[in-house]
């Protein structure tokens, strides 16, 4: 397995192990990429961004997995909620699931839609999940990632 890989998994296995994170392969996020779909992908590059320059890569993982960890569906909001309401949810339920979170990931969570979100990134670390988070949705909404 590729190095960075295999850290990015020890990193993340406890999160990965629960219910709460497996749950949001229910929903789908960008067309057919499911919300978990869409988390990993965001987590592992704001995890290799973060090991690049040497940022909290722990931080960035969590932060990027978590993210999304609204856990109802999203076409149940009106978009122009959606964007303000889903950090919130998201922030609560991965206090709840996780206890204490770092500010980095708190506000890796918070301010992912920015600037459309109420929060900015407030660190480096946000500011990668926040970054990845674009990235991987364009990816995905013009279909140059699909999930398997």
């Amino acid at each position: 397995m590729n190095h960075h890989l295999n850290e990015f998994c020890r990193t993340t296995r406890e999160l990965l192990a629960s219910e709460q994170v497996r749950s949001m392969g229910r929903w789908n996020h960008h067309g057919r990429i499911t919300t978990l779909d869409h988390s990993l992908f965001v987590a592992y590059w704001s995890y290799r961004a973060a090991r690049k320059f040497g940022w909290d890569e722990a931080a960035a993982a969590r932060g990027g997995l978590l993210h999304d960890l609204y856990l109802y569906d999203p076409r149940r909001l009106p978009s122009d909620k959606q964007c303000f309401a889903h950090p919130l949810a998201a922030e609560r339920n991965a206090r709840a699931l996780c206890g204490e979170l770092s500010r980095e990931e708190e506000n890796s969570i918070l301010a992912h839609m920015w600037p459309m979100a109420r929060s900015a990134p407030r660190s480096r670390t946000a500011a990668a999940v926040c970054v990845a988070d674009k990235l991987c949705a364009t990816a995905e909404v013009l279909g140059f990632w699909r999930s398997a």
